[in-house]
């Protein structure tokens, strides 16, 4: 288990999460792991941390071991609702009472948390309790409403010199009072938490201030004062997670019958000495027994909480499990030169279930410009969680 801190943020105004496409006029309902790290690594320069910081998460990815902190991305909550992608493996249903039902599984793109236990435990689902709101693509309980609504601001450029005018449009999305986006920090063990969480926390104050996502110099992506729960990895996401379920109960072991010993015969007089005979041949040393293959290590499947780039070093079995693959691009925000198109980098996206014989790590590829004066890291770090077998 892993020291972990949930975080919910409640919106105070509209909030600008760009899409893959880049389209000014669309939104995007997930403010994804690496945009969200890429965020937390500006606020920590501002407090002095930098080097340090990049050296425990990006670094450490770079020297093959784990990251001292990584982050899901951010998923809404309706109040005590929290949603999350769901596992790939396990969603949509497969029932075929549920696949002819009303309800469109296949079109929830977030699904409580609840629900995830309640199909991991075997449990059935109740159509009638549960619809899909369209707009926000949140599967929610009877009829209420979803967390957000998407909306399209207008704008006019005007041109000082000559008068001539601009029109054009932004996309943004607009939360319900009581509703926002949350995401889950886990450190890597103790003495991680001991040093980071302070700062981590400072951090999503300071953003919570100044702004997540895009358009903010229009006041967009502030937020309240950030809601903080700490707790153990992957208790805080999964009711009971794997590694405490109980251990298969073993047979005690059958008690053999008293042996009995035969009777004593009684013994005859030495009727004296037998003729010596020949010592027998040796016998023929055994065989030395053939070495037993090795047996491949124990695969468990893990659900990703965040974005996700593999590092060399993670044994994933990419033939089983169930995934998807985003493209990740953007431009460049730094003192150094700000404006310059990242490269492109394939990333495993959340929801997805990975086999491998143990949690992945994730890597930092820098996507800097040719000759940029800095790298610029694309954070890959997998926050993932270990699934029991669905009953």
């Amino acid at each position: 288990m892993k020291p972990g801190l949930a975080v919910k943020l409640h919106p105070t105004g509209p909030w600008r999460i760009g899409p893959d496409s880049g389209a000014r006029n669309r939104v995007d309902a997930i403010y994804h792991s690496d945009s969200l790290y890429s965020a937390i690594t500006s606020a920590m320069a501002r407090m002095g941390s930098l080097d340090e910081w990049l050296d425990a998460t990006a670094g450490a990815t770079a020297r093959a071991s784990a990251p001292m902190v990584c982050f899901s991305s951010c998923f809404p909550f309706v109040e005590e609702i929290q949603f999350v992608a769901p596992p790939r493996t396990v969603w949509p249903p497969r029932s075929p009472a549920l696949m002819s039902g009303h309800v469109r599984w296949k079109s929830a793109r977030f699904v409580p948390l609840s629900m995830v236990n309640t199909i991991l435990t075997g449990k059935p689902l109740d159509e009638n309790r549960w619809s899909v709101d369209g707009e926000s693509c949140c599967l929610m309980p009877g009829k209420r409403q979803g967390p957000f609504r998407t909306g399209v601001r207008w704008n006019a450029a005007v041109d000082r010199l000559t008068g001539a005018t601009d029109r054009h449009s932004v996309g943004c999305i607009e939360f319900r009072p009581g509703c926002g986006l949350w995401t889950v920090v886990a450190f890597a063990d103790d003495a991680a938490r001991d040093r980071w969480q302070g700062p981590v926390k400072a951090a999503f104050r300071w953003l919570a201030d100044s702004g997540f996502g895009g358009e903010r110099s229009r006041g967009w992506g502030r937020a309240e004062a950030p809601d903080f729960v700490e707790g153990q990895l992957p208790g805080m996401i999964l009711a009971q997670g794997p590694d405490v379920f109980p251990p298969p109960v073993q047979e005690p072991p059958t008690e053999q019958p008293p042996v009995r010993e035969p009777p004593v015969e009684p013994q005859l007089p030495d009727p004296g000495p037998d003729p010596e005979l020949p010592p027998p041949d040796p016998e023929p040393l055994p065989a030395a027994p053939a070495l037993a293959a090795a047996e491949p290590p124990a695969l468990t499947a893990h659900w990703l909480l965040s974005l996700f780039s593999p590092a060399a070093a993670d044994a994933v079995e990419w033939g089983r499990g169930s995934y998807t693959l985003l493209e990740r691009g953007g431009r460049v925000e730094s003192p150094a030169g700000s404006g310059a198109v990242k490269k492109l980098v394939q990333m495993v996206s959340e929801g997805s279930v990975l086999y491998a014989p143990a949690a992945p790590h994730g890597a930092a590829p820098d996507v800097a410009p040719e000759g940029f004066a800095h790298p610029v890291f694309r954070a890959g770090f997998a926050l993932s969680i270990p699934l029991p077998e669905a009953s």
